[in-house]
């Protein structure tokens, strides 16, 4: 992404409306038992959320909440809709297509957790979807609309390629200018791949499939504010640069989400898929 569309993006998502991811020496420790759990959830100011994994079995309208009826600013081809975020068969599916809403000519889905989470491992297991202007995203972000400053991690599958993932973080409002894109195995969009950061709070550690793909160690690039966690699948007229140019695909366009989970640095691991039951 260029800077000027960086900060374009970044601008417009400050101003919409959204509403309401350890060597010890020579002995390798699981990377989720380094602190006691005791303080896990409040390492940072304003943290509620717990460990938890959701595999869909149902919605849990209690955890997640679901955007409708706005869009991010002017970047955003799309209003994001209730409608278009559903769940069956153990997955949840994200859409976007072709249907006027509001301002925008398309329709989007997004949901985001009530709770803020603080350091730990952030997961999810998903196939995004393909197609030019086109952004499949799981993040972590906080900024105004939640009164505190800007801070996010984040995978983004631009649809334009989907055999790559973008890896970056924002720190008060600013690209910390580490952005870089990694490949998928296989294509992000052709099967289902785990997606995994680790955050703690002298580095990030960005996982794909199991494997170590990007890391953050520098102090003024790490985020200090607890944050809630998306998964999106979104569309852009204008981010040409970044996302490409854009291309009504004609049909609805999903996003699948089969699981999605947080474990608190300190927690024991949840799953046995789960990164932080790994010594790493």
């Amino acid at each position: 992404m260029t800077a000027n569309s960086m900060t374009a993006c970044v601008n417009d998502r400050l101003r919409s409306g959204l509403k309401t991811f350890l060597a010890v020496g020579t002995l390798m420790v699981p990377i989720a038992s380094t602190l006691p759990s005791a303080h896990a959830a409040e390492m940072l100011k304003g943290a509620n959320g717990k460990s938890f994994v959701d595999n869909f079995d149902k919605f849990d309208a209690r955890r997640w909440f679901i955007s409708d009826g706005w869009n991010n600013g002017k970047h955003q081809n799309c209003t994001w809709s209730k409608k278009q975020v559903s769940q069956s068969d153990g997955k949840l599916t994200l859409a976007f297509e072709a249907r006027k809403l509001k301002d925008r000519n398309h329709v989007c889905g997004e949901i985001q957790t009530r709770k803020r989470f603080g350091y730990g491992t952030y997961e999810i297991r998903m196939k995004a979807a393909a197609g030019s202007g086109l952004n499949t995203g799981f993040f972590t972000f906080i900024g105004e609309a939640d009164k505190a400053p800007h801070d996010e991690i984040d995978f983004e599958v631009l649809g334009k390629d989907p055999t790559k993932v973008q890896l970056n973080q924002f720190v008060g409002g600013k690209d910390v200018g580490e952005e870089k894109l990694v490949p998928v195995a296989g294509g992000a969009d052709r099967d289902f791949h785990d997606y995994a950061f680790v955050w703690e709070k002298d580095r990030i550690r960005w996982y794909v499939d199991g494997k170590l793909m990007g890391e953050a160690t520098d102090p003024a690039k790490i985020p200090t504010h607890a944050s809630k966690i998306f998964v999106s699948l979104w569309g852009s007229d204008t981010l040409k640069s970044w996302m490409g140019p854009f291309s009504d695909p004609g049909a609805p366009v999903t996003a699948e989400i089969d699981r999605v989970a947080f474990t608190a640095l300190g927690d024991k691991c949840q799953f046995p898929q789960s990164i932080a039951c790994k010594k790493l």
